[in-house]
């Protein structure tokens, strides 16, 4: 009787065994994380994102990659993940044409680069939340994630004395629900992009006409430009790319007018 009471115990011990690593199982595949990705603009059409699986996701917690089509207004932002000597140069294009960006930034280069935060602050650009030590915010607890954000606002208040941080751009674009759950919880507003191209490899460097292209051939009203300001590239052709978008009509404007009601979209 003793061993056919253990033999049942033991079924139904593998059985919530079982069940448990179903749901875990389940509960991970729901949690997968996604890569920012996007269709990009061709001929001046919106860059699109309805081809990809987390769109719900964006609209959900009122992320952003572009702006509305209606104007041909351009957002124009920076990953600054370290200081690879030209992002002096870019902010002196940027003062001598009259154009906001927003700077999104880590602790390393709030660390090593505190004077040039402080010239973003003091030359109207809107500082960023980049994370503190850009992990892949899908793979640490919430806790941490509240603290990577708070630490970059903390150091960033201190060097400034801006209080307010209000937009954040995931680390190599590594999110899932529970990190944009968890920053919209901290008042951020998620930042993804529009246009890019692969500029980041500061060894495998093409020219700034090579950069002029890549931003110019995907221009479309709305547009959320990714840059890094490692790029030697970017920072020789700034100036061109300024000058050839406005001549194409379009206006430069700051991120944070895209949360005016009037020319917001997602």
């Amino acid at each position: 009787m003793g061993n056919k009471r253990l033999t049942y115990s033991c079924i139904i011990l593998i059985l919530l065994l079982i069940s448990l690593t179903i749901v875990t199982s389940s509960a991970l595949a729901i949690e997968d994380p996604y890569h920012f990705g996007f269709k990009k603009s061709k001929q001046g059409h919106p860059a699109s994102i309805d081809q990809e699986g987390f769109k719900h996701l964006l609209i959900k917690y009122d992320a952003i990659f572009q702006g509305t089509p209606q104007r041909k207004v351009l957002y124009l932002t920076f990953d600054n993940g370290y200081e690879n000597g030209y992002t002096a140069q870019i902010l002196d294009t940027l003062r001598a044409k009259r154009v906001p960006a927003t700077f999104f930034v880590t602790g390393q280069y709030i660390k090593d680069q505190p004077e040039l935060i402080r010239r973003m602050s003091q030359e109207g650009h809107i500082i960023g939340n980049h994370s503190w030590s850009h992990p892949d915010l899908t793979q640490v607890s919430d806790e941490q994630i509240r603290q990577e954000l708070a630490q970059v606002k903390d150091h960033v208040q201190q060097l400034t004395n801006n209080k307010a941080m209000n937009f954040v751009r995931p680390p190599r674009g590594i999110f899932d629900e529970r990190t944009l759950r968890v920053s919209r919880e901290q008042g951020y507003t998620h930042v993804f992009w529009s246009i890019a191209y692969k500029d980041w490899e500061v060894n495998r460097q093409q020219g700034a006409d090579y950069a002029y292209h890549n931003v110019i051939s995907q221009l479309h009203p709305g547009a959320i430009i990714l840059l890094h300001t490692v790029s030697r590239d970017n920072a020789e052709a700034m100036a061109r790319i300024i000058d050839a978008a406005r001549a194409q009509g379009y206006e430069f404007h700051s991120l944070d007018e895209m949360l005016l009601p009037e020319i917001y979209t997602r």
